[in-house]
C-alpha cells in the first residue's frame, strides 16, 4: 500500500506539471496579458507595412533591336510620349513641339511572345532616357518590359541570346496629359511603294541644296524636285518590278494627279526608320498631311504624318 501511494503521488505531481508550465506558474497574471498581447501589437504592424503588387503588363520581343529603332526613328521628333498598352498591343501617338508632324505607332500583341496586358495603362516615358537605358541593350538580346498595377517604373530585362548575361532596369516613369487625336480613315488620291533606302537616299540628296521638296505624282510616275540658293535638284521614279529583287520595286496608284510641298528636315527624320522595313509607303492627297509609312512585322506598323507647306512656306 505504501507503494501504490507513492506512484498516486507521482502521477497527481507529473499532472500537474503538463497541465501548467512551469514558467507560466511563475509569471504574474498581469504579465501573462502583457505576454499575450505582444503578438497582436507585431501581427497588426506587419500587414500595414506589407503591400501587395502583381505584374500588369508584360511584353517579350524576341529582339531588343526593334524597340531600340522605333525610338531612335522618333526621339528627335517627340521628347515625351505615352506608350499606351492594351490587350491588343503596345501603341504610342504623340506630335512634335510645332505641331506639323505626328508619329503614330502600333506594336501589335503578335509581334510579342509572350504578350499579357490585364488592364488599359499609360506609361509615361522620356525618350531621351529611354534611349540611354536601351543602348544597354545588344541588338540581338532578347527584351522584357514589365510594369506593375499603378506602375512608377517600367522595367526593362536584357537577356543575351548568345551568353548567360542578364541585365536589368528600371526606367523611372512620368505623369503626361496628352491628347488622343482620332485619324480619320483617307482614301488617298496617290500611294507609292518603293524601297526605304531609295527615299531615304532621295531626301539626303536633295536637303543638300534646299529645305523643302516638292512631290508629284502622275501617270509618269512620281517625281521630287526642289530649288535651293545653289542649284535645282530633280529625281523621278517610275513604277517597276524586279523579279529577282522584289525589294527594289517602285509601285504607284494613282486616283489623280496629286502636287504638295513638304519640309526635307522632317523627311529626313523620318527616314531614320528605313532600317526597321525594306520598304516605305508614301500616301498623297491635296491639302491633306502627308503619310510615310514602315510596315513592320506581326502587321505592326510606324506612321509619320507631315502637314504641306502652303503658299509662303513653300
Amino acid at each position: 500500500m505504501p507503494e501504490a501511494s507513492s506512484r498516486n503521488s507521482i502521477n497527481a505531481k507529473y499532472k500537474t506539471r503538463l497541465a501548467i508550465p512551469p514558467h507560466f506558474q511563475q509569471t504574474t497574471p498581469a504579465k501573462i496579458t502583457k505576454l499575450s498581447r505582444t503578438p497582436r501589437s507585431l501581427a497588426a504592424f506587419c500587414f500595414q507595412e506589407i503591400s501587395f503588387s502583381y505584374t500588369l503588363l508584360e511584353a517579350r520581343l524576341e529582339q531588343a533591336d526593334l524597340l531600340k529603332k522605333v525610338v531612335d526613328a522618333i526621339k528627335d521628333l517627340v521628347q515625351d510620349c505615352n506608350f499606351d498598352c492594351n490587350d491588343s498591343g503596345v501603341a504610342l501617338q504623340a506630335m512634335d513641339n510645332s505641331h506639323v508632324a505626328l508619329v503614330s505607332m502600333m506594336l501589335k500583341a503578335e509581334s510579342f511572345s509572350p504578350y499579357r496586358c490585364d488592364r488599359n495603362v499609360a506609361l509615361g516615358v522620356n525618350l531621351t532616357s529611354l534611349t540611354k537605358v536601351l543602348r544597354a541593350a545588344q541588338n540581338e538580346d532578347i527584351l522584357t518590359l514589365k510594369a506593375e498595377d499603378a506602375p512608377d517604373v517600367l522595367n526593362l530585362v536584357f537577356e543575351s541570346s548568345a551568353s548567360d548575361r542578364l541585365s536589368e532596369y528600371d526606367l523611372k516613369l512620368m505623369d503626361i496629359d496628352q491628347e488622343h487625336l482620332g485619324i480619320p480613315d483617307t482614301e488617298y488620291a496617290a500611294t507609292i511603294s518603293m524601297p526605304s533606302t531609295e527615299f531615304k537616299r532621295i531626301c539626303m540628296d536633295l536637303m543638300a541644296l534646299s529645305e523643302s521638296v516638292s512631290i508629284e505624282a502622275s501617270k509618269d510616275g512620281v517625281k521630287f524636285t526642289c530649288a535651293g540658293d545653289i542649284g535645282n535638284g530633280a529625281v523621278t521614279l517610275r513604277s517597276h518590278s524586279n523579279v529577282d529583287k522584289p525589294d527594289l520595286d517602285v509601285d504607284i496608284e494613282l486616283t489623280e494627279p496629286v502636287s504638295l510641298t513638304f519640309s526635307l528636315k522632317y523627311l529626313v527624320n523620318f527616314c531614320k526608320a528605313a532600317g526597321l522595313s525594306k520598304s516605305v509607303k508614301l500616301c498623297l492627297s491635296n491639302e491633306v498631311p502627308l503619310l510615310v509609312e514602315y510596315a513592320l512585322a506581326g502587321s505592326s506598323y510606324l506612321r509619320f504624318y507631315l502637314a504641306p507647306k502652303i503658299g509662303d512656306e513653300e
